[in-house]
């Protein structure tokens, strides 16, 4: 707890037994007040592992829902148990637990109701073993994307974020996607709302055990975060108003 805010962490799941122990390991307890759990019906042990590290809240899927679908259950039980702040950590250990006190700083404070951990500010993408093509996809969307929405944002694609609950409640994000434009989606939702979005510099890792989206579902996710953007234009030009912003 800070500043009598209730600190929640979540962690989408999958396939993630081989790196979840080290991922909680260096989560800030007491700071942080409860962890959820959330597995996408992995095919190992995630489940079992995150039962026997005590975790507060385990939940497995019984069918997989998607990184996006994943997620929204995520959030829905972190705002069912009281959150105040709920900051998302992946439990493959590419995004180090240990900003999570820097984080719960921003958003305590009342300075930010959204937090970003960004891997582009700094050395910390291609120093951490972000793949090139993967380096320069994110380059060329992110630029696009601040052209379309009207941001300066230095990522729009980190798996390392945290929100107030005010910030999640403002928003509709059951109308998102179940896949991994969902980040996007839910980035987009929050910009059109006006809310200023806070980015401290995050190292990455990146390594066999970890997990990574294949060529395949990069491009459809490519794809789709510029269907995003186009949508953000379009409804701030009052054109068109997608189902997410509905």
């Amino acid at each position: 707890m800070l500043r009598g805010k209730k600190i929640v962490v979540v962690m989408p799941a999958y396939n993630a037994s081989k790196t979840l122990d080290r991922t909680y390991a260096e989560i800030p307890f007491p700071l942080v007040d409860e962890v959820i759990l959330v597995d996408d019906n992995s095919s190992d042990n995630t489940y079992l592992k995150a039962k026997e590290l005590g975790i507060n809240h385990v939940v497995k899927h019984k069918v997989n829902r998607g990184y996006g679908g994943n997620q929204k259950t995520c959030y829905e039980l972190a705002l069912k148990i009281g959150a105040d702040v709920v900051i998302m950590v992946h439990p493959d250990y590419q995004y180090t637990p240990k900003l999570i006190p820097a984080m719960a700083e921003l958003l305590t404070s009342g300075l930010y109701e959204v937090v970003l951990g960004s891997r582009i500010l700094g050395t910390g993408a291609l120093k951490g073993g972000m793949p090139l093509y993967k380096y320069m996809a994110n380059r060329f969307l992110t630029f696009t994307q601040n052209l379309c929405v009207g941001s300066k944002l230095s990522e729009f694609h980190t798996g390392y974020r945290a929100f107030t609950r005010t910030a999640i409640e403002s928003i509709n994000i059951h109308n998102n996607s179940d896949n991994f434009v969902f980040d996007n989606q839910m980035l987009s939702q929050l910009l059109m709302k006006d809310y200023e979005i806070a980015e401290i510099t995050c190292p990455t890792k990146y390594f066999d055990e970890g997990s990574s989206i294949n060529l395949k579902n990069s491009t459809v996710y490519g794809l789709g975060v510029l269907k995003v953007s186009l949508q953000h234009r379009l409804k701030k030009l009052g054109l068109y108003t997608a189902k997410i912003y509905q």
